[in-house]
């Protein structure tokens, strides 16, 4: 019986815990305001808690473009001037739609935002918000998310 519990340990068990991160890119946006940034952040469509624009890599786009094509989907960032390296990155815990959540990395791209739309696919499962850095990180949840905000 044990020799039973021992394979199961290391031909499913053990190789499920250890999967690698997953990984998905992030946009900051920010407009200039009068003494410095404000940042946009808009809301998760399960939890509703504050998050930036992100999403899985998408194929035929590099980090930056498909940070910029989530920007676009989720908060209606229309028109916007992004780095092409990453300004950092942060882990989170993402819970999946089949169940149980995924340790996910997050590359996040400085944009800096020329145009907005009001209208855009995820405009009616979201809300947006500008803020400045400091607010921003006491609104988010993820620890290396608000270090990535304060130190912009």
């Amino acid at each position: 019986m044990t020799d039973t519990f021992k394979k199961a340990w290391t031909e499913m068990l053990r190789p499920m815990l250890q999967r690698p991160k997953r990984f998905q890119v992030a946009a900051l946006c920010y407009r200039p305001n009068g003494d410095g940034k404000d940042v946009l952040l808009i809301t998760s469509r399960d939890t509703g808690r504050w998050i930036v624009p992100k999403g899985w890599p998408i194929d035929g786009l590099n980090g930056s473009e498909a940070a910029l094509q989530e920007a676009w989907e989720e908060a209606g960032v229309q028109e916007a001037e992004i780095q092409s390296e990453p300004l950092g990155c942060y882990d989170y815990l993402k819970g999946m739609n089949a169940g149980g959540n995924a340790q996910v990395e997050a590359q996040v791209y400085l944009a800096k935002v020329r145009a907005m739309s009001s209208t855009y696919p995820e405009s009616d499962e979201r809300k947006r918000k500008w803020v400045v850095p400091s607010e921003a990180a006491n609104m988010v949840a993820e620890p290396g998310l608000k270090e990535i905000l304060l130190n912009l």
